[in-house]
Order: C-alpha cells, then structure tokens, then sequence
C-alpha cells in the first residue's frame, strides 16, 4: 500500500503515539500530518515571541525596547546597530566610571575598547583597539556617552587604521583593492 509521506515534525511525533494497526491508515497519517503542521506553526510563533524578551535576538519586538528606554525607533539602521544601543543603553545605568564607558562602547563596537582618564584636562578618551577604521554607529555611541557623562567633561575618540607598514608584503595588490578606504588613516570620514 502507497503509505502518504509526513512532512510535519510533530505530526510524525504525534503520529508515533498511535496504536501499530493505525500504520497503514492514510487517513490518520494525513489527520496527523495535518494538526503537526499546525502545533509546528504554534511553536515556531512561541519560539520566536520568546526571542524577543532578548535584546540579542530580538527582531519586531525591538521597538519595545526602544521605547522602554526612550531611544527613538530608526527603522533604516540595520538590527544590529539598533541592538547595540539598546544593550548600551541597558549598560549605560549606574555611577559614571571608566568601566561604564568600557561596557557601553563595547556594546556599539563589538571589539575591544580601551577608555582613559585624563583628569587635568577635565577629559576622557575613547580608544577603538579592535576595530579597524571607524565604527558605522559612532555617532549613536557619542550621543550615548554625552547622555551618560558629567557635562564638565570632554570626550575624544582615538580609532585605529591600517598603514602601509601593517599589510607591506602581507597582502596582496588584490586584497588590497578589496579593502574600503576608510579602513586607512585619512581615508574617510571620522564622524562629527
């Protein structure tokens, strides 16, 4: 006999709680094919509600966060940049220290960030270690940093560049084409 294939994954589960004699039955296979795609479908929809009680993976429920954290909804930013000043802003509570800023620019960078104080000149500076070229978001991280810190203080971002001793016979003159300008010292903008 011609048994139906079953393409739902809980169908087949919900299909093996069934008595043998019920094996050959394209009814019941079909039944069950059925109501599994369904319960398929709820969990795929609870699975993806729940992710979105994360910043991390959070899709369409971003904008809640957003608006919890009264950070205005900039649908033209890709997720990860919006993620990132959700999680700054998460980061961003508490005393203003050194390591506050650390966790916060780490948030929008993704790389290691060192941050130093130079209290004689009433500044603090933001240097990118990992990063190479300047951040897509700097300008949410500034205005980030502005909202968190003393206003008697000064901020000054340090960003790091490729120069010609880094890829001197370490890549070729095909690579190098490949690489975006701003990855080099004077060859695009630093933000404003």
């Amino acid at each position: 006999m011609n048994a139906q294939i079953m393409t739902s994954p809980r169908g087949r589960e919900l299909f093996s709680y069934l008595p043998g004699y019920y094996e050959t039955s394209r009814v019941i296979r079909g039944d069950m094919n059925a109501k599994g795609a369904e319960l398929d479908l709820l969990y795929q929809a609870l699975d993806e509600t729940l992710e979105q009680f994360f910043v991390k993976t959070a899709t369409w429920g971003l904008n809640r966060w957003e608006q919890e954290l009264g950070i205005e909804t900039d649908l033209a930013k890709p997720l990860a940049q919006r993620r990132a000043v959700v999680e700054s802003k998460l980061r961003g509570a508490g005393q203003f220290t050194g390591r506050l800023v650390k966790n916060v620019a780490e948030a929008y960078d993704g790389g290691t960030v060192d941050v130093s104080f130079q209290p004689d000149e009433w500044s603090i500076t933001v240097k990118f270690i990992d990063t190479i070229g300047v951040p897509p978001n700097l300008d949410d991280l500034k205005a980030v940093i502005e909202e968190l810190k003393p206003a008697h203080l000064a901020v000054e971002y340090e960003f790091s560049y490729l120069l010609i001793q880094d890829i001197h016979a370490v890549i070729t003159l095909g690579e190098l084409e490949q690489v975006p300008l701003s990855k080099f010292a004077g060859g695009g903008s630093v933000g404003k």
